[in-house]
C-alpha cells in the first residue's frame, strides 16, 4: 500500500533528519519556496524555538520532500514577515554568461530583468533545489566543508560578458 502523501502548506514547520542524529530546521513558504534556520541539533526542538532560530537561507525545494515525507512535519505557525517576503534570486545565462534578477515585481518582463554582479550579489540562484541536494548542503555545511551543489551554481564572474 502506498504511503499517504502529505500536503504542503505554508507555515509548516520542518524537521530534517540529516543522518548520525543531527538535525536541522526550515519552514514551508509560498510554493515552492523553504526558509532554513541555523543551527544542527541533536536533541529535537519544539516547534516554536525552531522558528525563532535565524534564518539561513531560503530557497526553492521540490515538492516532494515534503509530500513524501522526507521531511517531517512538526506543526505549522504563522510565517515571520521577513520570511513571507518574496526573495530576489539571480540567474546567469548558460550561453552569454549575462546576469538577470528574478522576481514577481518583473512580471511584465517575464519575471526578470538585466542585473550587475553587485545586484546578484549575495543572492541563491533561481534553481528548484531536490531534498538530497539540500540534505547535503546542510550536512557540508555542519563539516565546514564546501557544497557541489552551491559550488556548482555560483556565478561564473569568468563568463560574465565583458563591459
Amino acid at each position: 500500500m502506498p504511503s499517504k502523501r502529505i500536503r504542503r502548506r505554508i507555515g509548516d514547520i520542518l524537521k530534517i533528519d540529516l543522518g548520525d542524529g543531527i538535525q536541522s530546521y526550515a519552514q514551508v513558504a509560498d510554493e515552492p519556496l523553504v526558509v532554513f534556520f541555523g543551527g544542527f541539533f541533536t536533541e529535537a526542538l519544539p516547534p516554536e524555538q525552531a522558528i525563532d532560530l535565524p534564518v539561513w537561507f531560503r530557497i526553492w525545494v521540490h515538492n516532494d520532500a515534503i509530500k513524501k515525507g522526507r521531511w517531517h512535519v512538526l506543526g505549522n505557525a504563522p510565517l515571520a514577515a521577513e520570511n513571507a517576503a518574496e526573495p530576489y534570486f539571480y540567474k546567469q545565462d548558460a550561453i552569454t554568461g549575462a546576469l538577470s534578477v528574478h522576481h514577481s515585481a518583473f512580471a511584465n518582463t517575464g519575471w526578470e530583468r538585466p542585473a550587475s554582479l553587485i545586484e546578484c550579489d549575495g543572492l541563491e540562484c533561481a534553481a528548484i533545489w531536490d531534498a538530497e541536494h539540500v540534505e547535503e548542503r546542510l550536512r557540508d555545511s555542519y563539516a565546514g566543508r564546501p557544497n557541489q551543489w552551491l559550488e556548482s551554481l555560483r556565478i561564473d564572474k569568468n563568463a560574465l560578458p565583458k563591459a
